[in-house]
């Protein structure tokens, strides 16, 4: 008996959630065009060519060493160079209050001193009063080395008369700096980096899987309202089978969502100019983080609508749950711009576990094994508000309600 009623209750549920198009608005589009607009607005973050910093040359030597100090500084990508001419004085005072960063003095004499072998004169460095310590010791590393660079370029000049073409082969080989270091990100291949597309997607993939605490809460509510939850509980519909009805379909939604955010990653963003996902390799760790993910989302919208009285208690409730969640784990915000306690609080949220799960698959390469702790937590943490939800059920239809 109890499983034609099964196979009625699935038909019911599903015919439920097709008819609400705005929860299927909600499901579907809402997380679609979250990903295009975070592909596109944390696109820089992950650029080689981000400038981090600006800056500003005074030359007050007018050499050639001076020149060049200047040039090299602008071949750097992630160096941006102020765009307006600075000098001396209150125009200084006034630009580093403003965007500017760095103020590199080439005093007048310098360059004949750095050609020396008593290197006296150094150059000046001007620094915002807000800058990072981390940023101060980054730019005179690169001043550091392009001054050592062309220090080494001026003792080989002084050896070329002994050494014929020793300083024509030895610049060439200076001012070539991407053969001298490789760099691979781990657990991606050499050629691979990581792109805001493999943030974003993930972060919206499981915002929008939590998402339907809201429309299943609201269903639950509106059938209790109705009095379809008592007539079943007249036919002994238990409650694993009642549950079952209501669990499988939104699991196959969930599914659903995850393959087509995942479709919108690797084939709508790169349309608008952001990169494309690269999913990994391991289709079976996406469905485990998938499930567990699914198993919480739909746990936790049972114990809101099996608590609340209203719909609108349940939209409210699930609406604020579903942004702290987000808030806290990472979503919103990625961890990595996150102070470190933050990052540490941030794994009280489940949405964090699945969030974990899907950057070691999306943006580390790592397989099913790596994710196995974060799906099992998720489909605990899940099972855990389902038998909560039971619970309290059982109560309240015990006691008439």
């Amino acid at each position: 008996m109890e499983k034609p009623m099964l196979r009625a209750m699935l038909t019911k549920e599903f015919l439920l959630i097709l008819r609400d198009k705005h929860a299927l608005a909600a499901l579907f589009i809402m997380p679609s065009i979250f990903i295009l607009i975070m592909s596109m607005a944390l696109k820089d973050t992950f650029s080689s060519d981000r400038a981090f910093v600006s800056y500003a040359v005074i030359d007050q030597d007018q050499t050639t060493i001076s020149h060049e100090i200047a040039s090299l500084l602008r071949e750097n990508r992630t160096l941006k160079e102020y765009r307006q001419t600075v000098r001396p004085g209150k125009d200084l005072q006034d630009a580093l209050n403003d965007d500017l960063t760095f103020a590199v003095t080439i005093v007048p004499g310098f360059s004949a001193s750095l050609a020396s072998e008593d290197s006296t004169v150094p150059l000046k460095l001007d620094a915002a009063s807000d800058v990072q310590q981390n940023m101060l010791r980054l730019f005179k590393g690169e001043l550091t080395g392009i001054l050592m660079k062309l220090r080494i370029k001026t003792l080989l000049h002084e050896l070329d008369p002994l050494l014929p073409g020793i300083a024509a082969r030895t610049d060439a080989r200076l001012m070539d700096q991407s053969s001298l270091i490789t760099v691979q990100f781990n657990g991606l291949e050499e050629s691979l980096f990581p792109t805001s597309t493999q943030q974003s997607v993930p972060s919206w993939i499981v915002f929008g899987m939590f998402f339907i605490i809201i429309p299943m809460s609201t269903i639950f509510i509106s059938e209790h309202r109705q009095n379809t939850l008592m007539r079943m509980n007249g036919m002994n519909i238990s409650i694993p089978a009642l549950f079952t009805g209501k669990i499988v379909p939104y699991m196959v939604i969930n599914q659903i969502q995850v393959w087509l955010m995942i479709g919108v990653g690797m084939f709508m963003v790169p349309l608008l100019g952001a990169p494309a996902l690269t999913p990994g390799h391991s289709v079976t760790g996406i469905i485990m983080v998938s499930t567990g993910l699914s198993l919480a989302a739909i746990g936790t919208s049972m114990l809101i609508a099996v608590s609340v009285n209203s719909v609108e208690q349940a939209t409210t409730i699930g609406g604020i749950l579903n942004i702290l969640f987000g808030a806290i784990g990472g979503v919103m915000v990625p961890k990595f711009f996150m102070p470190e306690a933050m990052q540490t609080f941030s794994n009280l949220s489940p949405m964090s576990w699945g969030l974990e799960g899907f950057l070691d698959l999306f943006l580390r390469g790592l397989g099913a094994g790596a994710v196995l702790t974060e799906s099992l937590a998720l489909a605990g943490f899940g099972g855990l508000m389902l038998l909560l939800a039971a619970w309290i059920l059982a109560r309240r239809t015990g006691n008439g309600l």
